[in-house]
């Protein structure tokens, strides 16, 4: 099973997948629990181009493909491996967060980003997306006063925030089967129950269409 967590910054997502993570694995799940960008040594060093400061004359194309290029290395490097093993992934974004920020944020064309999407994942598509909804602005407060490291991408403007929150609202009314919305500004208990209860409800009838 893949489980994706997507939202805005500072909903809190690397939080419940912390915990969703250590959740499941106390029920006996082999879970792997990763991140974009990120996940393997390649990865790695792309994200550490895409996150620094220094580069903010990067162009939206090349922050998509370099995304795009840490996520095929992750893919067939951890996901594809760990899912065919019969094991539970959880990454914290996917390709839906690309969508997001440098389509609906940047602008670029959705249809091209999605063409070079199914190229990066081999068209692998989470069984379950999770997203973890903030107000924009809030959300960045939050980030800024958890002290958390301040990257690029957290230095775009609030407008651009706010339309990558608006782009996932219009993924969830696209796709309503995969997506579940749960609201992030509550305390992170609260939060986290109601995380494993829709995994639970998930993951209950996946086992009864899988029993019929």
């Amino acid at each position: 099973m893949f489980i994706t967590f997507e939202g805005p910054d500072g909903s809190g997502k690397s939080t419940q997948c912390r915990l969703l993570a250590e959740h499941l694995q106390s029920l006996g799940h082999n879970v792997l629990l990763t991140r974009e960008p990120g996940g393997t040594e390649i990865s790695n060093q792309v994200r550490q181009i895409l996150m620094d400061m220094k580069n903010k004359s990067m162009f939206p194309a090349t922050e998509f493909l370099l995304f795009s290029s840490a996520r095929a290395q992750l893919v067939r490097e951890k996901i594809k491996p760990h899912l065919a093993g019969g094991g539970v992934v959880i990454s914290d974004r996917y390709f839906d967060s690309s969508l997001a920020y440098q389509g609906y944020g940047h602008g670029l064309p959705l249809n091209s980003i999605r063409a070079v999407t199914a190229l990066a994942t081999d068209s692998l598509i989470p069984d379950l997306t999770l997203l973890l909804d903030i107000d924009a602005e809030r959300g960045l407060r939050r980030r800024q006063s958890n002290g958390a490291e301040w990257n690029r991408l957290d230095d775009y403007t609030l407008a651009f925030h706010q339309r990558v929150r608006q782009g996932y609202m219009e993924m969830v009314k696209a796709e309503p089967a995969r997506w579940r919305v749960l609201n992030a500004d509550q305390p992170v208990d609260i939060l986290q129950e109601e995380v494993r209860e829709v995994v639970a409800a998930f993951m209950a009838g996946r086992s009864q269409k899988s029993d019929s």
